[in-house]
């Protein structure tokens, strides 16, 4: 049965939320619900079969209260809350946390998913925290953006960003230019990180002063690091050793971040990730936080999430097939 519901519009700048960028907000609730929604004088009205309805009547209520927080509504906002309305937990929408810090055009960066949010508030309760995860799910963006709030609240004095060079065999030394010419390549996404929370001109003034450090993991070899917000990024990439070395540089007043997929380690077959022995070895130790983010904490084009899951289901199915041949084979 087709019907109608109306939504009153308390919040002003909801309905600037909800029909920004050319009504992509509401398209695409409208898509996914099969439903119609119109703005009528200052009232959403809803139509389609009552079900339906009522679905959408529940997801626009609750991004008025997300809208009324002071948080803002985009394409991946949207999908997240719809997959909790049809998940049954669209009270949970209101549970994504707050803003981290604005990046230097003013956008505020905050997490978009429940698993996120809990990767925050594990950064924020530990003094070590492992975000573990495939690409998309922001574990490097946000440990950035927990190191810059830290940093401009005083928290911590100095910055360091570091992550294996593995494709150079960390001895980086055929390579043509001077050391931050050769290390470049390696470190560019922290560098893009970090130029969208300072912006160039004062990126490049820290980094001058010595309170951000970008630098290849061999460089931490036999420093003690105190009164600093670290991230190790790419971790999969990481030796056994190297792990052991970084995590034991840890000073007085610092905070680390270890992020890195499992599914993408550059090391030699026989060479075990030293990622995925650390969770081991380190498991229930006090002060330690670990999160796993999913498929479902891709916050990149929605395509990354369906890629994502293809392989994830081919590679069960291969280690399936595996197993079938060697019990056929006994």
């Amino acid at each position: 049965m087709i019907t109608q519901k109306k939504f009153d519009i308390v919040e002003e700048t909801f309905e600037k939320e909800l029909f920004k960028n050319f009504d992509e907000n509401v398209k695409l609730i409208e898509d996914t619900l099969n439903i119609d929604i119109i703005l009528r004088e200052g009232k959403l009205v809803l139509i389609g079969h009552e079900e339906n309805v009522d679905k959408g009547l529940k997801l626009i209520k609750e991004l008025h209260q997300v809208v009324s927080s002071k948080k803002t509504l985009d394409k991946q906002v949207i999908n997240y809350s719809l997959s909790l309305l049809i998940d049954g937990s669209e009270e949970k929408i209101q549970d994504l946390g707050d803003t981290i810090v604005l990046t230097q055009k003013g956008k505020p960066v905050s997490p978009k998913t429940l698993g996120q949010k809990n990767y925050i508030n594990l950064i924020k309760s530990n003094d070590i925290t492992f975000g573990i995860g495939p690409a998309g799910t922001g574990k490097t963006y946000l440990a950035v953006a927990m190191a810059v709030k830290a940093f401009k609240k005083d928290e911590v004095s100095k910055i360091i960003l570091t992550r294996p060079a593995v494709e150079a065999g960390e001895s980086l030394g055929f390579l043509p230019g001077d050391l931050k010419d050769k290390v470049d390549p390696y470190l560019r996404p922290l560098y893009d990180a970090l130029f969208d929370m300072f912006g160039v001109e004062k990126f490049n003034k820290y980094l001058e002063r010595g309170l951000i450090e970008v630098a290849p993991l061999a460089f931490m070899r036999g420093r003690t690091l105190d009164n600093a917000f670290i991230i190790l990024d790419e971790a999969q990439n990481t030796t056994k050793e190297q792990m052991k070395m970084f995590l034991t540089r840890l000073g007085f007043g610092s905070k680390a971040v270890v992020t890195g997929d499992l599914t993408q380690t550059d090391l030699p077959d026989k060479k075990k990730s030293g990622l995925l022995h650390a969770i081991e070895v380190l498991d229930n130790i006090e002060g330690i936080g670990k999160m796993f983010l999913t498929e479902k904490d891709v916050v990149r084009h929605e395509l990354v999430q369906r890629i994502i899951k293809a392989y994830d289901k081919h590679e069960k199915r291969s280690i399936n097939n595996s197993k079938k041949k060697k019990t056929k084979d006994k």
